[in-house]
């Protein structure tokens, strides 16, 4: 059995979806489905069950000796999150406690950190484990903060060896994620469904003038990485049960947003037109002007598949999803 924690998400309902291609069952899927339309992520879906967190440790008791591997990738994700109970909550004593059951029934525990950890990105992205690197990093939102305490705290747990630790456990690094099953996010969706509603709504994509010398209107950066690859590389590390650590996930390039909008125009066989307008004033302090995620340590561990470059990426997304009537996966 195969528990997925934020099934009804943007990354967990891709899992859940190539789990059901690859043909491996039971999956269990835990969320909350709130008010908005993200039921429809997993509305084709076969699943052995639907839970809601409150209901998941009294599941997992009863299901003890069935159940294989959780993916944890349930959290408040929002970056403009201000309720630090709310999100400590959920994304920190949540998946520690989470981390411990796993430990004490021998089960696999692969889980979401975040990008977000490495916060402007002036230490670098270096998927380290060690504490004195670790101390160094200064994420920027709250969000970011509390997938660093756990990081962290669930180390320190690991290295102390003062409680039982699972087989396998994995921190997944996750960059800037673009692909279906986003709709339900709104504005923290990825760039590409915002540009290409702009150009198919008014011709041209707005992209935020710069306030970085030394970097130009359109020319700041960002590791974009295809949620397939993500997927991929979550049900590698299943089968790769001898793997453990934090990891970087991402395409390990950094491309601009100007070659994103490029990207999209290709897609759909238009010139570029693009618009430069002013960043919102709450972001010009917090922004940030280059992502790259260093991938060594997990093409070390074993992980060879190529990943999915930009622009094929963007055509996929635009042709098989975003212009579609129905473009969940």
């Amino acid at each position: 059995m195969i528990i997925v924690t934020g099934a009804a998400g943007f990354i967990g309902s891709n899992l859940v979806a190539e789990l059901e291609k690859r043909g491996v069952k039971p999956v269990v899927a835990c969320d909350m489905l709130g008010s908005d339309d993200r039921w429809h992520n997993l509305a084709k879906r076969d699943l052995y069950d639907f839970i809601g967190p409150d209901q998941l440790f009294p599941f997992l008791e009863h299901h003890k000796n069935r159940i294989e591997v959780i993916f944890h990738l349930g959290a408040i994700s929002s970056t403009d999150a201000t309720d630090g109970d709310l999100v400590m909550a959920n994304n920190y004593r949540l998946s520690l406690d989470l981390f411990h059951w796993c430990g004490r029934h021998r089960v696999r525990f692969i889980y979401a950190s975040s990008a977000a950890t490495y916060g402007d990105g002036s230490n670098g992205f270096d998927d380290s484990e060690d504490n004195a690197y670790l101390a160094q990093l200064r994420p920027m939102n709250l969000y970011g903060w509390s997938k660093h305490f756990f990081d962290k705290s669930m180390l320190q747990h690991v290295a102390s060896k003062d409680a039982p630790t699972p087989p396998q456990w994995a921190g997944l690094k996750f960059f800037n994620v673009y692909g279906p099953n986003e709709h339900h996010k709104g504005g923290q969706s990825s760039v590409i469904p915002h540009l290409l509603k702009q150009i198919m709504t008014n011709g041209s994509a707005r992209l935020f003038k710069s306030y970085k010398d030394g970097i130009a209107d359109g020319h700041q950066a960002r590791d974009f990485v295809n949620v397939h690859d993500c997927v991929d590389i979550m049900l590698w590390l299943m089968n790769a049960s001898e793997v453990s650590g934090l990891f970087n996930v991402g395409s390990g390039q950094a491309h601009t947003f100007l070659d994103m909008a490029h990207g999209i125009f290709k897609a759909i066989k238009r010139d570029p037109q693009i618009d430069f307008i002013p960043m919102p004033e709450k972001l010009v302090k917090h922004y940030q002007y280059y992502t790259k995620a260093d991938m060594t340590k997990l093409r070390s561990a074993g992980y060879t598949a190529p990943m999915t470059s930009l622009n094929e990426g963007i055509a996929d997304y635009v042709h098989t999803y975003l212009l579609k009537n129905d473009p969940y996966r």
